[in-house]
Order: C-alpha cells, then structure tokens, then sequence
C-alpha cells in the first residue's frame, strides 16, 4: 500500500468518525435535551449528483445511467445541452419529473414550488448558482405565503441549462434544506461554444375559456477563444379563466350554551319575515325540530361555511432577461457574471358567489341575517349534511380585482482560478432584490335580510360538489334584493434583499481532495400591509354600512350591477353542480362614483395581510464555514469512494412585528443568536462494475418559519372567533438522516434502482392554543373590519357577553414536538428496442410514512407517488408520454373551524402529459416542430375538509396544448 494511499485512508476514516460521533452525540445531547442546537442541510456537488443530459429523450437517459455510476451521494440532476430544452413550461414543472418531488399548484394548475422527499415547501433550500435565492412573491393566486418557499413559476425553463436537487447533504453547499437542496443554473455562453441564435415560438391553448396566449424566448449567444456573452428573453402572456367551488371549511350551527363543535353561524330563534313554509314571522322556532334530526346530530351537522362558485379570469403575464459573461484569458482562470432580471404581474377579477352560513344569524346590524331555518335534513354517519332546505338564507357577491406585479433582478459575480495543478480557488458573490405589490379592493353585495330566500341543498354525489340552487334568481341586478354587504380596500408591499460571498479552496486530485471554505450571507424582507376599508365603507354606503346615505346609497345599486357574461360557468365539471349564473358589478364606475384611488392612496398601515398572513420584518445573517474530503479509497479490491466533513453556520436574526398599542401601530423587535454543527459522510462502494451500493448520513437543519416568528397578534378571521400570535422564541428544525441504496445497471441506459432514507426532526412546531377575551387583544374595535364588527356584536347579543369579554382562541407554534419519515424510492429505466426501435420507458415511485409524538404530521406528504413516463424517438420524431401521480396528502394539520378533529386533505390527483417533436430535414434541420399536452384528462385540483363528501376547494384548470417551432441557428 502506498503511503498516500495509507495518509488518505486515515484521514478519511478520521473524519467519518468525527463525523459518526457528532452525531452521535448530537442525537444524545436530544435525548437529554429536546431543545437542541439546529443543524443545517447542504446542496448539490457537480461530481455527487446523477445527471440528466437533455438533447433527446434516449440521450437524457443514457447520460443519467452513465452519471449515476459516478456519483457519491443520493441525488439527481437535469441538464439541457442545448440553451431552451429544459422541459415543462416552469423550473417547478421540471422538477417534477424527479422521484421524490411533489408539486404544489395554483388554482390554474401550474406549478409553483416543490415539496420533497416528504416535507414541504418551506423545508426545501433553493439556490441560484449556487447562491441564496429568496423572491417577494407569496405563493399563488390565493397567496398567503409568508415563509422560505420560492415560487418556480416565477422563472422559465427556457434560460436555464441546469436543476440540481440533493437528497443526501454535503459540507461544502449552503444550509437550510432539511427536504434537500436544489440549485438552479443559467444559461451561459460556454455551455455551447461558438455563435448560436435560438428561437421558441408557441401559441398556448386553453380549454378553460377557449383562448389562445403566445409564449417565446429568444437567446443569442457567441464566445471568441477567451470571452463570450449569451443575451436571452423569455415570456409569456396567458388569458387565465378558472371555475371553482369554495366552501372555506365546514362548521355547525349554535344551538346554545354549551353546544358543541365549531358554532361558526347561529340558528334563528323566531322565525324571521318571509321565511315561508307555513311558518308564521315573530313566532319562536324549534330549529331542532323543522330540521327532522335529534339535538344532538343537528348540533354537530357540517355545511359549508361560505358555500360558493368562483370565477377567477384575466390575464396573467412574466418578462425575464438573462444576461452572461464569460472571460477565460486562460485556462487557470476563469470569470463570469450573471445577471438576470424577471417581471410577472396577475390582473385577475374573482367574482364569488356566496350562500352566506358563516356569521349568520340574529342580529342588530344592517347585514344581520336573522338566523336559518333547517328543514328535512339528512345527515352521513360523520355529521355532513347531504340533503336539506335551508329557508331565510342569504347570498353575498364577492367581487374583487387582484393587481398583483413582483420584481426581481440579481447579479452573480464568479471567478475560479487554478494557481497549480492540484489548488483550485472558486469565489462568488451575490446581490439580488425583489419586490411586491397586491392591490386587492372587494365591493360585496348581499339579498336583502327576510327576503324570502331559501336554500335546497343536494350533497347525495350527484356531482363533483355539493349542489347549492335558490327559489331567486342571482344573475337579475333588478330583483330589488340587493343591498350593500360591504366593501374593502386591501393592499400588501414585500420586499426581499438578499447579498452574500462565498470562498472555496480545493486542495488536490480526484483520487484525494480536501476543500474548506467560508460563506457569508444576509437576507433581509420585509412585509406590510395597508387597509382602507373603515373609512372607505363609510364614505360609499354611510353607517353601519345601511345604505341610507353614502356615494352609492341602496337605490341606486341596480346601476352598477349587471348580469354576468359567462354563460358556461361549471362547463369542465362532472354532473349538478348548482347554479351557475350570478350578477357582476361595473368595477370602473363603482372606483370613479366613490373616489376609490384616492382613498386607496391613503390607505393606513394595518397588522394582517389582506391574504390573512403575519406581517413584519426580518433581517437574517449567517456566517458559515466548512471543511470537506473527498476520494476514493479500495476495500476487498473494489473502489469506495467517499464524500465526508462538517459544516458551521452561525445565525443571527432580528424581527420586527407590528402591534396595535391603543390606536397607534407600534413595532416591537426581537433578537435571536444560533449556531449549528452539521456533519455528514456519504459513500458509494463499487460492489461489481455493474452494481453500486450508498450509504449517507447527516445531519441538517431549516430555520424557523418566518411567518412565525414575527411577533405580535394576527386577528384576521372574519368570524372574529380565532387569533393567531408569533413566537420569536422559535429554535430551528433539526434532522438527522441516513440513506442507504444502490442500483444494478443492466446495458445501456438501463438500470433499476433503489433507496432507503429516515429522517429524525426535532424541534417540529406544534399549534397552542389559549382562550383569552376579546379586549386582552388590545385592539381596537373601530380598526377591524365591518364584518368582524358584526360577528362580535351579534354574538354579544345571542350570548349576553359584552364585546370586550367576548371569548377569542388565540393559537401561537411552540416547539414541542419530534417527527419521523421513513421513505423508499424505487427507479427502473428499461429500453424496449427488442420490441420496437427507439421504444422505451422510465419508472419511479415513493412511499412514505411518518409519525410524530403529538399525532401532527407534515403537510403536503403523499404516502404514495409515481412517475411513468413511455418514449419512443426514431427518425426525427420523438414521443413522450409522462403520468405523475401523488397519493393524498394532509394540506393543513387539524383542528380547523373548531371542528377538533378535521384536517384539510389533498386529493389523490394524476396527470397525463404529452410531448412530441419533429425535426424538419430541410434547413440544415435548424427547425424543430413542437407539441405539447397538459393535463389531457382534465383533472381538477381538489381539497377535502377531512371527509371525501366535504369539498374544502375544487378548481378546473382544464387542458393546456402549446403548439409552435424551437429554430436553432
């Protein structure tokens, strides 16, 4: 044995057991003390992950088959050889094809950020060339996001050459990513040398609403010896229309003190005027029973709290320019800067139609409903109503626009330089910021109080919803029914600044190489909200918003109401779905009549974000340091080769959370310091030269929610019954993992493989709750919005308790809670040229399970997932068809609505896409024709409040197909 072999070997089993026994010790250190230091997760290496190379489909395989069998520790990679052959519209979409992955979607069906290997979103570090990568938008058309999550939708696959995702962490990548790390690579000149002019040209077809939206990038690119530049844009301009049904959870009706379950509305107790059915008006009523049930199964019977069709369109659009130098004045040097810049902006109009359950009941305000009346209902054995009439209902129109635009722009300077054969420097910075801005007014018109409305309510699976349908007809603006509900002006700004530099020193060959390092990176965001709508209601429909004075008074409502224009709402879903016709408002003449901008302009500083999330600032700055050795060593007389060392990072916050202190908004600040020690060793042992066996372990860590942890109260539910309370206090989620697996390679781009992996997460958040009085929260009554207003007053008269005395849960995370996942991930790409030339098919599947001492689990984990994809490329022509399937997942951990034991679930969902080129023999084939087919079966988007009969959300995207020509020059 040589002694650098000897050297190598003691150096490397030194450190694995360095790295053994801090774990070790760490996992004890937990066991004595739950609240442990965090660790933190690392990200891909060039040389550890498997690698996706795309020009074809055959040849994406082949180059993963051949890369895997080079790789150290468990992960994946997409390459595109070619600049605009990434697939999928998205960076999100791409990702997707990868075991392990989860997408989470918009309403619209596009993906928007990934989940993997179990956790969600917010557990997954998104790098950008290596760098941090955090953008101001809030994750979709409903927003809400407020924590680490990156939006992929957000950047188009187009100036991207290449997705890195690692599963298993090594020590030289950035912290942060419990689930995995992925780093996202652009597109630079020397990824193809020489002068390329690239052109993607596609018009995108919508079944949702019959329109056709042009999509394109162009990239020129051109490299002498030493320089070269590639310039790119890519963009798209979608008409966007989705049908939904909304139900914002399910709740049961109060029918006194002590009652139990959620309580959200009130029954009436006198029957009010018009309520018909041979009721006489002022008379008391005996809900328990009008409603054919017993007491005890109407005080728990579940409807929808605000059951309503929803009609989201217009026009939904993204810019990005990518820019990149490259200066090679030798081969031991080289520079490059990247800078790239993206603008995406929504303008939606949602109008939501809604049969008002939540906050109904008897009441003294203009908007009081004066109770329902059940009548004949039927319930299932879990207490959901399936059939019924609901006489002296009421309907709200929810009209509200959407302008939403983010910004972002970063710059990535590099350099690396070899100074002698076996030292390599690599040094890197970057500075990137984005910026957000939502305007969000709503004008909500409601049927008259005691109007006669009655509700037949059909949930017996006679469609893909409960079915909701009226003795009144919604879409007639001159019924003489509407009245002023009320009205809103809601904006939200966030921004996001992120700078850094990182220092790398390789030392060595690819038989034995040490690195060490050093990182430095600040992250700074900040999210405000600014509310109106007091002073704007006042001003449009006067006191107690009753309609007797104002801009637009009562009488004169029928004139900015009309009937609505889509006469096909519901046309993608599946049997009775209800009524589908409802009125619409005049936006621009309601703005103008009632001087909307200028109280827009004016708009104060509010504590809750329009989309219900925390609001605030925080300022993070993370030292880190690491040392890493890589090689390979021989065992039995096969290679090992291993990839082990440790990484630091001392963390630093400051959040700023607003709070309400009398009638003045007053910032309060919270400090916190952290450091975490994250050892990791990954292994791949040469058991035949056909067979690979890995083994990882490691430890890693993701900081704490940032929605969190801001401090200060959130009092945003419209029902006034729920608070939520940030927890600066919050220490990271840490993880010890191990991954063990292998694959057997069988020729060619074949191979079958598999993986084993467990991790162990401390410090998982679990949701306190505390019953505290209404006037604890120190809020000012005035500031809330009109239908909190309401709701309190109403059940300060329905319960004798003064508004200040008025229960409130408030629900505050704590760390107390430890949570297990165990996983396999199963792999077989097999060619089927025996059979048919050029015929093929790739496979992968996950399985899951999680468990955790409180009985909470992380959202968003689907127990079962697969990936199928059937190829077939001869001849010019190439065929892909591709079916990935997730298993249903837990979206929102329960209780929900006070209904203690609900969860909201996501329902299992497949999707089949198609994809199909021709190359065109003429031109020197420069042109390439292109089709593509999403979602061909017309899946909808699902979510269930806890039982499969009680539809949370149901939205239709419908069917995509882009058709167009990729030219190559």
């Amino acid at each position: 044995m040589s002694s650098r072999t000897h050297i190598f070997r003691t150096a490397l089993f030194a450190a694995s057991a360095v790295g053994s026994l801090s774990l070790a010790q760490a996992a004890i250190a937990q066991a004595a003390a739950p609240q442990a230091d965090p660790a933190a997760a690392a990200a891909p290496q060039d040389s550890e992950v498997a690698d996706i190379v795309v020009t074809g489909i055959r040849a994406s395989l082949a180059s993963a088959t051949n890369a895997k069998k080079d790789a150290v520790a468990f992960g994946d990679s997409i390459f595109a050889e070619d600049i605009g052959k990434l697939p999928a519209t998205n960076l999100a979409e791409t990702l997707n094809r990868m075991p392990g992955v989860r997408l989470n979607r918009d309403i619209n069906g596009e993906g928007t950020q990934v989940a993997i290997r179990g956790l969600g979103p917010s557990f997954t570090r998104v790098l950008l060339n290596g760098s941090q990568l955090q953008v101001a938008s809030d994750g979709g058309t409903n927003g809400g996001s407020a924590n680490r999550e990156v939006d992929l939708d957000f950047f188009p696959s187009e100036l991207f050459t290449r997705l890195d995702l690692a599963k298993s962490p090594s020590p030289s990548t950035l912290e942060g990513g419990i689930a995995g790390t992925v780093n996202l690579r652009n597109a630079r000149p020397f990824d193809k040398p020489g002068t390329h002019f690239t052109v993607v040209a596609q018009g995108q077809y919508t079944d949702s609403n019959d329109r056709i939206s042009p999509r394109g990038a162009i990239v020129a690119s051109h490299t002498t010896d030493t320089f070269g530049i590639l310039l790119g844009v890519a963009g798209v301009k979608t008409k966007t229309r989705v049908d939904g049904f909304e139900s914002l959870g399910y709740s049961d009706g109060n029918l006194g003190v002590g009652d139990p379950g959620g309580n959200n509305f009130s029954w009436a107790s006198v029957v009010p005027a018009n309520a018909g059915h041979g009721l006489v008006a002022g008379q008391p009523v005996d809900v328990v029973a009008t409603s054919g049930l017993t007491r005890d199964q109407l005080s728990t019977a579940l409807i929808p709290r605000l059951g309503r069709q929803a009609l989201t369109q217009g026009d939904r659009s993204r810019i990005s320019a990518l820019a990149a130098l490259e200066w090679r004045p030798s081969d031991e040097l080289h520079f490059a800067l990247d800078g790239l810049w993206a603008k995406s902006k929504r303008n939606y109009d949602r109008l939501i139609m809604n049969w008002q359950v939540r906050n109904s009941g008897p009441g003294t305000s203009a908007q009081s409903t004066g109770g329902m009346i059940p009548i004949d209902l039927t319930v299932d054995d879990n207490g959901v109503v399936t059939s019924g009439t609901f006489a002296n209902s009421s309907f709200f129109l929810e009209a509200s626009q959407f302008k939403q635009t983010t910004k972002f722009w970063n710059i990535n300077p590099s350099v690396e330089w070899k100074p002698a054969d076996n030292l390599t420097v690599n040094l890197s910075a970057n500075w990137s910021k984005s910026r957000f801005f939502r305007e969000q007014p709503t004008w909500a018109f409601q049927t008259a109080p005691g109007s006669g409305v009655d509700v037949y309510y059909d949930n017996t699976g006679q469609g893909d919803y409960p079915a909701i349908t009226t003795n009144v007809d919604l879409n007639d603006p001159n019924n003489g029914l509407w009245e002023w509900y009320r009205q809103n002006i809601a904006l939200v700004r966030r921004t996001t600044e992120t700078k850094g530099a990182h220092l790398d020193l390789t030392y060595g060959d690819a038989m034995f190489n040490v690195k060490v390092g050093a990182a430095y990176d600040r992250a700074q965001r900040t999210i405000r909200a600014y509310d109106n709508s007091p002073a704007y209601q006042l001003s449009v429909c006067g006191a107690g918003c009753t309609g007797d004075s104002g801009s637009i008074p009562t009488s004169a409502i029928p004139g900015y109401l009309s009937p609505g224009s889509t006469t096909n709402f519901g046309h993608l879903a599946n049997g009775n779905i209800g009524f589908t016709r409802y009125i619409m408002p005049d936006f621009d003449a309601i703005k103008q009549a009632t001087d909307y901008v200028s109280y827009r302009d004016n708009a104060p500083e509010t504590r809750g974000a329009v989309t219900g999330g925390a609001t605030g600032d925080m300022d993070e700055e993370v030292w880190g340091a690491y040392f890493e050795l890589n090689g390979v060593t021989t065992i039995a007389g096969r290679d090992l080769h291993i990839n082990t060392g440790m990484r630091y990072a001392r963390t630093r916050q400051e959040v700023i959370g607003p709070s309400q202190i009398g009638s003045q908004i007053i910032d309060i600040t919270s400090r916190s310091t952290y450091e975490n020690f994250l050892p990791s060793i990954n292994l791949t042992y040469d058991v035949m030269d056909n067979v690979k066996l890995r083994a990882s372990a490691s430890r890693t860590m993701t900081r704490p929610d940032a929605s969190q942890i801001l401090p200060g109260i959130t009092f945003s539910d419209p029902s006034a019954l729920v608070a939520s309370a940030g927890n600066p206090d919050l220490k990271p989620y840490t993880s010890d993992n191990y991954d063990i697996g292998g694959e057997i390679y069988t020729g060619g781009i074949g191979y079958v493989g598999v993986s084993m992996f467990m991790k162990n997460i401390t410090g998982f958040t679990v949701t306190q709750s505390q019953e505290v009085s209404f006037g604890s929260l120190n809020i000012p009554f005035a500031s809330l919005i009109a239908t909190q207003q309401n709701a309190l007053n109403d059940r300060s008269l329905q319960t004798g308790v003064p508004v200040s005395d008025l229960p409130i849960t408030v629900n505050r995370p704590i760390n107390l809670s430890d949570l297990k996942i165990k996983g396999l991930e199963v792999t077989w790409v097999q060619p089927l040229d025996f059979l048919v030339k050029g015929l093929g098919f790739s496979a992968n599947g996950t399985y899951l399970d999680q468990s955790s001492s409180s009985g909470l689990v992380a959202t968003g984990v689907s127990k079962y997932s697969y990936n199928l994809q059937g190829f077939y490329e001869n001849n010019g022509l190439s065929l892909s068809l591709n079916y990935v399937w997730n298993d249903d997942a837990i979206a929102v951990n329960r209780p929900q609505n006070g209904i203690q034991n609900a969860s909201l679930r996501s329902e299992a969902r497949g999707q089949l896409d198609m994809s199909a080129g021709y190359q065109l023999p003429f031109f020197n084939k420069a042109l390439r024709l292109t089709v593509d087919a999403l979602n061909i079966t017309n899946e909808p988007i699902r979510t269930l409040f806890e039982y499969d009969n009680a539809p949370y959300s149901v939205y239709y995207p419908g069917r995509t197909i882009m058709a167009g020509i990729r030219a190559n020059f």
